[in-house]
């Protein structure tokens, strides 16, 4: 029986001590020397990749850093092909009902994928999460490829029928942590489908609850987060669009938990947020679009307590109207509302 119990709480412990895996954990590690690294590696290529990940992690001491360098130096090399994630796409959702010919598709697309990330450094998710996981587990860190949904504001909810995106969890001192390479490495223009490198350090050992505001993976176990507030895949389709700059300046998206919201003219709306840094309330606004016009508007009320930041807001008019906040100049989150007299 003590030993039931105990065994019982190792494993809540493990369960716990997961939830809470994150990059404070590394509050007191310094990545200079990690990111020097693999910024003095930039001009190598893949054709050798245990030599690269000999290069990128010999010289440094503790696993976590060396995570962090080949992490870094894939997203610092590896560009984002827009094409090709438009080309698999539109394969993947014409043939989403025959199970063979989108075997074959598959099955083809994995090796065009692999040569053009090995001869020209581009690539979409899964070739960013593949070569993480390689690099690691070449250096003998575990990381796992993750497959599963990624939301962002050119994502179609009513077609997202197929899983359309990959990341990674990698195992560090005995805690799974979470990162995304894709979105991490820079932006892509889905008008002239250029890319330009943009390094992200928030999709870095990201806390899982604001991960699953827009990340639903297949398997449960790379939640992350109490099983309790895992999202059914109805209501993460549902969630609010939250942006890069979400993952710079939040540690949790709390209010409200939907994107869209239909409410009555001076009804009080509340949004809340767990900021990692305090910021100046004058910095909060929003752009709110009525399909016609933009105007910037100050909230009703902004409060700012212990790095919980609190919106309150009401609409005079009736209309349909899309949210964006912003917190200085960055773009964090997007709602709408659909006003009733």
């Amino acid at each position: 029986m003590f030993l039931l119990k105990r065994s019982l709480f190792l494993l809540l412990l493990c369960f716990t001590y997961q939830s809470y895996a994150q990059i404070s954990d590394f509050a007191h590690k310094d990545f200079k020397k990690a990111d020097s690294i693999a910024q003095a590696y930039k001009d190598e290529g893949l054709q050798n990749l245990t030599e690269l990940s000999r290069k990128l992690t010999s010289n440094l001491d503790t696993d976590v850093e060396r995570f962090r360098a080949i992490y870094k130096w894939v997203c610092n090399n590896i560009s984002n092909d827009y094409n090709l994630y438009l080309r698999n796409k539109h394969k993947r959702d014409r043939f989403k009902n025959d199970s063979l010919k989108l075997k074959n598709w598959n099955d083809e697309f994995r090796k065009k994928l692999f040569k053009k990330l090995l001869k020209q450094q581009k690539t979409i998710c899964t070739g960013y999460a593949y070569l993480v996981s390689e690099l690691s587990r070449l250096a003998d860190i575990k990381c796992d490829i993750v497959q599963g949904y990624g939301r962002v504001s050119t994502t179609d909810i009513e077609k997202l029928t197929l899983p359309n995106h990959s990341w990674n969890a990698v195992w560090l001192n005995s805690k799974w942590y979470l990162c995304d390479p894709t979105w991490a490495s820079g932006i892509p223009d889905p008008e002239t489908n250029r890319f330009t490198f943009y390094y992200n350090d928030g999709f870095f050992l990201a806390k899982p609850e604001l991960f699953a505001v827009n990340h639903f993976p297949l398997e449960n176990k790379y939640w992350l987060i109490d099983e309790s507030k895992i999202p059914t895949f109805k209501n993460f389709k549902a969630s609010p669009i939250i942006y890069g700059n979400a993952y710079k300046n939040l540690e949790l998206h709390i209010a409200p938990n939907q994107m869209h919201k239909d409410i009555r003219k001076f009804e009080n709306i509340t949004f809340e947020y767990k900021l990692k840094d305090n910021i100046k309330t004058e910095n909060v606004r929003f752009l709110i679009d009525n399909g016609s016009s933009q105007l910037k508007v100050k909230p009703n009320s902004i409060s700012i307590k212990d790095k919980l930041l609190k919106i309150e807001f009401q609409f005079k008019y009736s209309g349909f109207y899309d949210v964006h906040l912003y917190i200085a100049d960055e773009l964090i989150s997007t709602y709408t509302f659909d006003v009733k007299g």
